[in-house]
Parts: structure tokens; sequence; C-alpha cells
């Protein structure tokens, strides 16, 4: 099966079994070009005060600011970074209904609709997916960056194929092993993955020469913050990140209990829209995209809120009057 397909199809079935979030293709390194085939991320004690905060990704710079509940404050005074990316960061945070903005005059004052839940995401899980362990590429390498890392609480290798002992022998041994069947969507643990240290300090394992490896120290604090990162790019983005292309042969299937999914009648699988669907494939046929409202079924199926009950400030003392 290629990777995207199974990719999906772990999707889709983990989202049926976990609590929390389900994400897809999410940068975990620092200093690298690391992208995990998947993260789960557990919910916290104060996951249900961020589901009613936005159901957008909230930027980090805006998080970390010192914009609080509190007294309006002047944006340009809230932030440690440049200010193209403060101005950024505080655009997007008024365009999805963190902050709230005042006009002192000619400056701008915000403060954040609600307190932020430091609190909200628990474990982070990563997955990395390969189907075949017949042609594994970089995978070695890449499970070793993740365990010396650290950066999630777990890694898990998910596969279709026949795990032996040779392919134990290669993958790290705090790595755990599920293999899963795509066409029925179950999942057998052939081992549990070792917890890691993302509380403490961390080795990045970079570009692999002939004589040197390149690697880079990095602190708890940095792991703490990058984690934050991950975890609001997961609850923002989710893994329906893909269009439906403008082919009557790909329709909106289903696979455990989650429709919104491409299949090519013609290819007889689910398809990647972006890499695989265009005018150039044999089987194209020119038609409107099916009518597929993917945020509504992440909404029917997950913790995820696509529209929730916003809090509305009442300024105090206002009653007074």
């Amino acid at each position: 099966m290629r990777e995207f397909a199974f990719e999906l199809a772990l999707c889709a079935s983990l989202e049926a079994d976990v609590e929390g979030v389900v994400s897809r293709q999410l940068g975990t390194s620092l200093h690298g070009n690391r992208v995990m085939d998947v993260v789960h991320v557990e919910p916290g004690p104060g996951f249900d005060d961020r589901v009613r905060l936005t159901p957008h990704e909230i930027p980090v710079a805006a998080i970390e600011s010192r914009v609080g509940v509190g007294t309006a404050r002047y944006w340009k005074e809230c932030f440690d970074c440049h200010p193209e990316h403060a101005r950024s960061a505080t655009e997007r945070a008024l365009d999805i209904g963190f902050f709230e903005r005042e006009n002192h005059g000619s400056r701008e004052y915000v403060r954040q609709t609600a307190r932020y839940p430091d609190d909200w995401f628990g474990t982070l899980v990563g997955i990395e997916n390969k189907p075949d362990l017949g042609t594994p590429g970089d995978l070695e390498s890449q499970l070793r960056r993740d365990v010396s890392l650290g950066l999630l609480d777990s890694v898990i290798l998910a596969t279709a194929s026949h795990v032996t002992g040779a392919h134990l022998n290669r993958i790290p041994d705090a790595v755990g092993i599920w293999r899963f069947d795509p066409d029925g969507g179950t999942r057998e643990v052939l081992r549990e993955p070792t917890p890691l240290s993302p509380t403490e300090p961390g080795i990045e394992i970079g570009t692999r020469g002939a004589a040197k490896t390149a690697i880079r120290p990095v602190t708890a604090d940095q792991k703490s913050r990058a984690r934050r990162r991950i975890a609001e790019r997961a609850y923002g983005k989710g893994w329906r990140t893909y269009d439906f292309p403008g082919c009557a042969r790909v329709q909106d299937d289903e696979f455990a209990g989650a429709r919104g999914l491409p299949y090519c009648e013609w290819k007889g699988r689910f398809v990647h829209p972006a890499a695989e669907c265009s005018a150039d494939c044999g089987g194209h046929e020119p038609a409107d995209p099916p009518d597929v409202d993917l945020d509504g079924e992440r909404d029917r199926r997950s913790p995820w809120l696509r529209n929730p009950e916003r809090r509305q400030r009442r300024q105090a003392g206002l009653g007074r009057f």
C-alpha cells in the first residue's frame, strides 16, 4: 500500500480509538527538518479550556508574549522577538479570537480574550509510518535522532510488514512497534515504546558525514517551547490536510467510521490528491470536486470543535450604568 493511504487509514483508526487530537506531517526537530508522519496529542487537565479558545493554531509568540487577560497593553512592548514577527503574531491572534484590541489614541493595545491553559496537552506520541520494511530508506537514522533528542514522550513505528529479528536489530530499543492492517483497521502491539525524557536536555543529531556527525545540545526549556509549538500545530491542523480534486473518479469514502477520505475508483485505493491527481493521470475525468466538509467531519469525530462557544468579556463595572 502507498504510504499516504496507509497514513490516512491509521489516522482514521486512531481517531476512533484514542482521546485527544491526531495530526499528520508535523516538524519535530529544533534545528533540522525532521517531519513525523503522525502525532497523537493526549489531553491534559486544561484541554477543555483550550477547546473553548479557538479551533485554530495559536502562534507561540502570542502565547509567550506579555499580553494577558487583565489590562490591555501596547502590543510592541509585549514581545521579545523581531518586530515583524511580533506584528504577524499579533494580527493572527486577533484574527482567531485569542487577542482583542483597543485603540488608545494612535496606539493599538491588546489583551487575551481568555487565559491560555498551559496544561492543555499531556503526552506527545510520534508515529513513523513504514508500510513496507523491505524499503526502509532512512528509517533507522530518523528513529535514532528521535530517541536522542527526546522531544516527544514516545515514538512508535507502524508497519504492515511482518517484523523479523533482522528488522528489530535495526530499530532502536526505545521505539515501539505496531503492526497495522490498513484494510481492517486493526493494530497489533509488537513492542511497547520506552518513555523518552522530554523534560531533560537532549542531543539533536544532524548531518552524518564520512568522518563525523553534527550534533547540537538542546536544553529542557527549548524542548518545552518546541513541544507547545507541536501541540498547537497538531490542534489547528489535524490530519485531513488535503483537498479533493476535480475528477469524477475520486469520491468521498469511509474508513473506520470516518468519512472524507479521497478514494479513486480507477486506482482502487485512497490517493494523495496533490501528488497523484492531475489532468496527466490516465484515469482523469474532469468534474467538480465532491462537496466534502472535512472540518465538519473532524468536529463530529474528535473533541476538536469547529465553532466553540466563545467566552464574552464584559468590562468590569459596566453594569452599574
